[in-house]
C-alpha cells in the first residue's frame, strides 16, 4: 500500500521492505518495527526469497531514528508498559537482524541514526549511497546510543566509536566504507538499478559489486589523531580537558561544544557502554541496553531533553546533574544492574556473533 508507513512485499528473489514515512525522515514506530519482524519470519523458510533488501522512501533519510516523540507522549501518560514494549521488540528485531540466515541488504543513502541503525548497520551487507549521514546523536537528548551501538561503537578503528557516542560525530559515506559501517558504496544514480537488480536470483555479494564504485575519501582520517588521543583518556572530565587543551583544531572545539550541550548523565553511561561493550558479544550488548532503557525512560533527563530539542525547541535543556563535575560515576553504574522484573529475552543461537 503505497500510504502505508512500512511496505514489505516480494519482488522476484526478494523480500524487500521500504520505510516508507519520507515527512517524518522514516523514523521507526512499533507498528513498522512489527511489520518488519513479521516479514523476516514469513520470508526465512520462503525457499523463492534469496534475500531481504531494505531502503528508505523520500531521499532525505534512510532513517533518522525512532519515533521519539511517540515514546515521550507514551511516559509522559504513564504508558512505561507501552514504551517497554516498543524497546523490547526493536532490540529483539536488531538481534534478529544481525542474525539472520539470508543475506540482508540495506541500501542506505541519507540519514541514518538510532533505531535506523538498528534495521540497517546489523545485516550481512550495508551499501552507503552518496548522502549517507550516520551518526548516534541521542546524549543530546539525554538518551544514550542503543540498537546494539555497545557492540558496534567500540568496534570500530582507534577512538571513534567513543567520539560519536560523546559528541554525535558524523560519518558520510567515505569514512562509513573507510571504518567498517558501511561493505560497499554505489553512487546515488546506481542505487535504483541496484535495487531492481537485487530482485533477480544470484550471488548476493556479486551483485552488488557489479554497481559498486571506489569510495569517496574518508574526510575523518585527518581528524583521527586528534579524537585517538583526546578520547583516549579514561574520563568525561580528562577527555574535555584534553578537547581544550588542543588550540585552532576545528576537530576538536566542535566535540568540546557537543560535550558541553550534551546530559553529563548519558554521557557517562555511554562511556561505560563504550568500556564494557568490546568484550560483549552482541546478544550480551543487547540485554544491557534493555537494562539501560528501562532505566532511561523513568529518568527526567530524557524528557528534558525531548522537550527542549524537539516539542519546545529552545535548545536550553536542564540536565540533572548539570555538569560533568558533579557527575556520581555510581549513579551511571546503576543503570548496567540486572533487572528485578528480568532481563531481555533472545533466542539462543549457536552463530551468535
Amino acid at each position: 500500500m503505497p500510504d502505508s508507513e512500512i511496505i514489505c512485499e516480494k519482488r522476484g528473489a526478494a523480500g524487500c521492505i521500504t520505510l516508507n514515512r519520507p515527512q517524518a525522515l522514516n523514523a521507526l514506530t512499533h507498528g513498522m518495527v512489527r511489520a518488519i519482524a513479521a516479514a523476516l519470519d514469513a520470508w526465512e523458510f520462503d525457499t523463492t526469497v534469496e534475500r531481504v533488501v531494505i531502503s528508505g522512501a523520500g531521499g532525505r533519510a534512510f532513517c533518522a531514528g525512532g519515533d521519539v516523540r511517540a515514546l515521550y507522549d507514551q511516559g509522559r501518560a504513564g504508558d512505561r508498559a507501552g514504551q517497554m514494549r516498543f524497546w523490547n521488540d526493536e532490540y529483539r528485531l536488531n538481534h534478529r537482524i544481525k542474525t539472520y540466515p539470508k543475506p540482508y541488504v540495506a541500501l542506505i543513502n541519507g540519514i541514518v541514526m538510532g533505531g535506523g541503525v538498528g534495521v540497517s548497520l546489523h545485516g550481512s551487507h550495508r551499501v552507503a549511497g552518496d548522502n549517507f549521514m550516520f551518526a548516534m546523536p541521542e546524549a543530546s537528548i539525554g538518551f544514550f546510543p542503543d540498537v546494539g551501538a555497545t557492540w558496534f561503537l567500540p568496534r570500530l578503528p582507534g577512538r571513534l566509536g567513543l567520539w560519536a557516542a560523546l559528541t554525535g560525530g558524523r560519518f558520510h559515506a567515505g569514512d562509513a566504507c573507510a571504518f567498517g559501517l558501511a561493505d560497499a558504496y554505489v553512487p546515488a544514480a546506481g542505487l535504483a538499478p541496484l535495487a531492481q537488480a537485487l530482485t533477480g536470483s544470484g550471488d548476493t555479494a556479486a551483485i552488488i559489486g557489479g554497481f559498486s564504485a571506489p569510495s569517496p575519501p574518508a574526510a575523518l582520517e585527518a581528524a583521527r589523531g586528534v579524537i585517538d588521543r583526546c578520547f583516549a583518556a579514561g574520563s568525561l572530565a580528562e577527555i574535555l580537558a584534553r578537547l581544550d587543551a588542543v588550540t585552532n583544531n576545528e576537530t576538536a572545539a566542535r566535540a568540546a561544544a557537543a560535550m558541553r550541550r550534551n546530559a553529563p548523565l548519558s554521557m557517562e553511561i555511554a562511556l561505560r557502554q563504550m568500556e564494557t561493550g568490546v568484550v560483549l558479544n552482541f546478544a550480551q550488548a543487547m540485554r544491557i541496553e534493555y537494562r539501560i532503557v528501562s532505566r532511561v525512560c523513568r529518568s527526567g533527563d530524557f524528557y528534558e531533553g525531548v522537550r527542549a530539542l524537539i516539542i519546545d525547541k529552545d535548545q536550553a535543556p536542564k540536565w540533572r546533574p548539570a555538569s560533568i563535575a558533579a557527575l556520581d560515576p555510581a549513579q551511571a553504574a546503576a543503570y548496567f544492574a540486572p533487572l528485578p522484573e528480568g532481563d531481555l529475552i533472545l533466542p539462543a543461537l549457536n552463530n551468535e556473533p
